[in-house]
């Protein structure tokens, strides 16, 4: 068998009469592609249909097994999410070990084993490879799927989700594959909290006895293993893995939009946008378009520094840290999209130029050192790639699975030096649609929508929330004579009136999280009029201290005491306040009623509160209870500005008044659920526990 190596060999001929000079103004022509010898792969089919690929590579005593299922995407609808978790649980315990146990014997050996959806993959030295191949055999034959497992995998997935909401990538994530896709193909599926409380063992297990069969795998083998002994193990560990009928899916292709639509997600108190543009494509792997439409996106916005959208966001207008674009190809479809992610308020200038730069490459070709540059990069990009073997092994899996041709990654560099300034062209006008695309955003709707509407067809923007399924309108339509005021008498009046919130001393709340399996307690005093003392505490000890004594406050951690100023001083004094609703107009706080806005599914007043200090928040107020049910604000952090959004739930009396008893808060990618657990009124609070020295 051939080594597995690459050789370029670069060819000049120059040619000189006898008395003929260099010229030097003139760049020497390009010399004939380089030609690579890939590497030779080996194949073998098993009497049950498993094909095995084998790729030697001697260099040192490692062996990988990746076992890969050749099959069609399946549409799991309102249990979406079973198919994902079918390949977590598959390692989850067999039927002769624990998951315990399995993790100890891999552990022993020094192996990695990991499965998932469509197959598994592991990993060792090659004198453990055998106990590697009963331990990989064991999990695909005779996996339990134990339940306690499945739950506490469907916690993991159900706890994740919080964080999705409030992150604008993954909510622009669920977007795409929401629109672009739609929601009748198996791309365009979201999970949710409702698809994973829907699951059942029996969604796990049915997916795995229709489709894990051998006569629609592959098993790619790479390292230290000679073909005689790859044929003997790979009968012994999956010679009696039984084959089947597996079905076939087929769906109608995701067609990109007849005219441009606009699709927003809200995030309410971003400072940011993400955005995308992007619509579906039909490119498939293997398509004889995809290297000429690879070195097309390459100049529009791929992986060098050079890209137009770079160019033209990051350094011409200074919108944004990074702007690119991708093409992908797909057996079923491919997919387009432009992004980049900008302050809020340049939004609507970067799609602006988004669409400009698109449009450029369809009308305008491009220039010789731009084409160059990107061919140099995809150039050095495959080379690189090359050190691994395993690039040998998927490119050989790919021929395998897509019918390429045996040489289509031998004749790669070759295809790609023949790609000429018209191609691209070419590729751009048939990849590219500017006036055909979903235009995506996520950020903050208050600010940025209504400006969205202008690059949309009809002038409409449609609304969806963090999973990609449309907003329906409040069913509540704003009185002309409601105001902000009235919406903060209703909210005093459901906590149980002005009376008994005037007569309020003091406030003794203790409450309780979790992170990162360690609970953590958080005491909160407040007395009238202005003190407040927060502290945090972790096994007793306390953490964090902050205190505002009326006039100073100052936050202690890590043995470290800071005095705050600012607007972080302000932040404190208005939480010292407990009745600040009361005191707003004294004070000389702005309100706005902005709109009603469904929170969790009921219909809300949306109320901006700026304050004099120059602080701005986001309540909300239910519209049937009175009650505050969320609020968004901003929080300035040493990564940035990030949106923190404080929802309000469980509400109870105690001694005639209302409060939320489980508080949840969002900043940024952290969640934290905080639980109340006891609740005083009135106790005689001393003044002393307020001291700033």
């Amino acid at each position: 068998m051939k080594k597995l190596l690459y050789i370029f060999i670069f060819t000049i001929v120059a040619a000189f009469n006898g008395n003929a000079q260099l010229d030097r103004s003139q760049p020497p022509k390009p010399g004939p592609a380089p030609t690579i010898n890939i590497g030779d792969y080996s194949t073998f089919t098993l009497p049950n249909g498993l094909k095995v690929i084998l790729v030697e590579n001697h260099k040192v005593p490692v062996i990988s097994w990746q076992l890969t299922l050749d099959i069609d995407p399946v549409m799991e609808g309102d249990a979406k999410g079973y198919v994902d978790l079918t390949g977590d649980l598959l390692r989850a315990g067999t039927k002769s070990r624990s998951k315990a146990q399995l993790d100890e014997e891999i552990d022993f050996i020094g192996a990695s084993l990991s499965t998932y959806a469509t197959g598994m993959y592991g990993s060792s030295l090659t004198k453990h490879r055998e106990k590697l191949l009963s331990l990989m055999s064991d999990v695909l034959l005779n996996p339990t799927f134990p339940q306690e497992e499945m739950d506490k995998s469907l916690a993991q997935y159900l706890s994740a989700l919080p964080i999705q909401e409030s992150d604008a990538n993954a909510m622009v994530d669920n977007l795409i594959s929401s629109v672009v896709y739609g929601q009748e193909h198996p791309y365009g599926e979201v999970v949710t909290k409702e698809s994973l409380a829907n699951i059942t063992l029996k969604h796990v297990t049915d997916y795995y006895q229709t489709y894990f069969k051998p006569n629609v795998a592959y098993l790619v083998v790479v390292g230290d293993i000679k073909m005689k002994d790859a044929k003997k193990l790979a009968k012994k560990y999956f010679g009696k893995w039984s084959k089947g009928d597996v079905p076939r899916k087929t769906y109608d292709i995701p067609l990109a939009p007849e005219a441009n639509k606009v699709a927003f997600t809200n995030r309410d108190g971003a400072v940011q946008s993400v955005i995308a543009v992007a619509y579906p494509v039909g490119l498939k792997p293997g398509d004889p378009d995809a290297i000429k439409a690879s070195v097309m996106n390459g100049i529009l916005g791929g992986g060098v520094f050079s890209g137009r959208l770079m160019q033209n966001l990051r350094e011409d207008k200074a919108y944004t840290y990074g702007a690119n674009s991708s093409l992908s190809s797909d057996r079923l479809v491919g997919r387009f999209a432009a992004r980049t992610e900008v302050g809020t308020n340049v939004t609507d200038s970067a799609l602006v130029e988004i669409l400009h730069e698109m449009k450029r490459m369809v009308n305008e070709p491009v220039g010789q050192e731009a084409l160059t540059l990107v061919k140099n990069y995809l150039n050095g990009s495959f080379a690189r790639s090359l050190e691994n073997p395993r690039t040998i092994a998927n490119f050989a899996l790919n021929i395998e699975r897509y019918n390429l041709p045996k040489d289509y990654y031998a004749t790669y560099l070759e295809k790609l030096a023949s790609v000429t300034v018209e191609d691209v062209m070419s590729m751009a006008q048939k990849y590219i649609r500017p006036e055909n695309a979903w235009i995506l955003v996520g950020g903050n709707k208050a600010e940025i929508s209504s400006r969205l509407a202008r690059f949309s067809d009809n002038n409409e923007v449609l609304f969806y929330d963090a999973y990609g399924r449309p907003v329906k309108d409040a069913d509540v339509i704003l009185d002309t004579d409601l105001t902000a005021g009235k919406v903060i008498d209703k909210y005093v009046k459901a906590l149980g009136g002005k009376e008994r919130l005037l007569a309020l001393n003091d406030i003794v709340m203790k409450m309780t999280t979790s992170m990162q399996g360690m609970t953590i307690e958080m005491s909160s005093t407040r007395k009238a009029p202005n003190k407040v003392l927060v502290t945090t505490s972790l096994g007793g000890n306390v953490i964090q201290k902050q205190v505002f004594d009326g006039t100073k406050g100052v936050v202690t951690a890590m043995g470290q005491t800071m005095e705050l100023s600012g607007k972080q001083l302000e932040d404190m004094k208005a939480q010292a306040n407990m009745t600040l609703e009361l005191d707003y107009g004294k004070l000389g706080y702005e309100l706005k009623l902005m709109e009603v806005e469904n929170v969790n599914g009921k219909p809300a007043f949306k109320i901006q509160v700026n304050s004099p200090a120059g602080s701005s928040v986001v309540d909300f107020y239910d519209v049937e209870s009175g009650l505050k049910v969320k609020s968004v604000s901003s929080q300035e952090t040493q990564m940035g500005t990030i949106a923190v959004t404080t929802i309000y739930e469980d509400y109870r009396e105690v001694d005639g008044l209302k409060f939320p008893f489980m508080i949840k808060q969002q900043a940024g990618p952290q969640n934290v659920d905080m639980k109340v657990v006891s609740l005083e009124l009135n106790t005689g609070v001393s003044d002393d526990i307020f001291s700033t020295n």
